[in-house]
């Protein structure tokens, strides 16, 4: 065994798996052994390759801030001596239902440390996306599984702006969040393979990730459904708040499909009537499943749907956008003024899931295009 499983180079991770499973059919080894065995193909051959690669992209990239087509830098030195750049934010905002002068800054100030963890970040999302990609078409992930390549600045965004006692809770598009709530790169692949060493012990596999001691309230199988999940979230936080402090804000992300259900208004309705530090995030891909938005919404400004709610239009390709127009949304709903509705114009570049292709509705050149002008990582490589 020692020879097969962890000495060899002889033998690719498909051979190892398909010969613990052969030991285990024929009683010559437990499955608790197999499944030891595997985890430790899986976990060594993909999670430990992800992350090295992640590290050895840093490494190489130097990301000097100079002007771009997005946004404009200008260096200064902060007093401790690091560079510091402001960017401005021009037309990545747009808002409804605000005073005129309310709203996000045009500008935001970013330290080079800060940009490189965010890169850092947003590129290990989009190698463990790449790697689930790759192992589910090898039929080592079964089941369902929601991709999140194309959204990466949307979640490295807000959990910019937040602090950890905030609550979040999303759809079953959840891989990426639960990573930057307390998850590991092994913890998020164990789950999708199924190990006990996963988020959720290997019980909830793609969509039912959870982790409760960083207010992560998981990924929800049901379009829609985490959003009067949300809601009750936020009432908890406002109920558990102290007099004459800010309360800590609850965010449902959900998708431009799930944005007229039913569940959804009746929610916004409470959220509204009781002043809940309640965030209603509208993730728009551009494609509820494989409907455009303007097939399948009469309403495709998604962010003026809270009627007297107010809302905010953001550039979800844009990380530096995300977290300024999030540091605002967060301060609102936590200083008593009600719930906010939000908009992240952002693009997926899977299909739906791994079972839907992604080009029967839209064309590959379009793919193409955006990742060529609007992706996310290249962006941060340009600031």
């Amino acid at each position: 065994f020692d020879i097969i499983f962890k000495k060899s180079t002889a033998f690719i991770s498909k051979d190892r798996i398909r010969i613990a499973s052969f030991l285990l059919n024929f009683r010559l080894i437990s499955r608790k052994e197999s499944e030891q065995i595997i985890k430790y193909i899986m976990l060594s051959s993909i999670a430990r390759r992800s992350l090295s690669l992640s590290s050895r992209c840093i490494q190489k990239q130097r990301l000097p801030c100079s002007s771009s087509n997005s946004s404009m830098a200008m260096m200064s030195s902060s007093s401790s001596g690091e560079d510091v750049a402001t960017f401005d934010l021009t037309g990545s905002f747009e808002t409804y239902g605000l005073n005129e002068g309310v709203g996000p800054v045009n500008k935001v100030e970013m330290s080079k440390e800060e940009m490189l963890e965010h890169f850092k970040l947003m590129y290990t999302m989009r190698r463990m996306e790449i790697t689930c990609d790759n192992e589910y078409k090898a039929r080592n992930i079964r089941g369902f599984c929601h991709l999140y390549d194309g959204q990466e600045a949307v979640a490295t965004g807000i959990n910019a702006a937040f602090e950890k006692e905030d609550s979040w809770i999303t759809s079953y598009r959840c891989h990426c969040i639960s990573l930057i709530r307390g998850g590991t790169i092994s913890k998020v692949l164990g789950e999708l393979f199924g190990l006990t060493s996963g988020s959720t012990l290997g019980k909830g596999g793609s969509m039912h990730f959870y982790n409760k001691s960083h207010n992560f309230f998981g990924g929800q199988g049901i379009v829609g459904a985490q959003v009067p999940v949300g809601a009750g979230l936020a009432f908890a936080n406002k109920y558990n708040a102290k007099p004459g402090e800010k309360m800590n804000v609850a965010i449902a992300c959900y998708g431009d499909g799930a944005a007229n259900q039913g569940q959804i208004w009746e929610a916004a309705n409470m959220a509204s009537l009781w002043k809940l530090p309640m965030i209603f995030c509208i993730e728009n891909n551009q494609y509820g499943m494989g409907t455009s938005i303007d097939r399948h919404s009469s309403h495709s400004d998604y962010y003026k749907m809270g009627n007297h709610i107010p809302g905010v239009r953001i550039d979800g390709m844009n990380v530096l956008a995300v977290k300024e127009g999030m540091r605002f949304i967060k301060d609102w709903c936590a200083s008593g003024n009600g719930p906010m509705y939000v908009e992240m114009m952002t693009y997926r570049y899977h299909g739906h899931s791994m079972s839907d292709p992604g080009t029967t509705y839209r064309n590959r050149e379009e793919i193409a295009f955006t990742r060529s002008t609007r992706d996310p990582l290249e962006f941060v490589k340009k600031c």
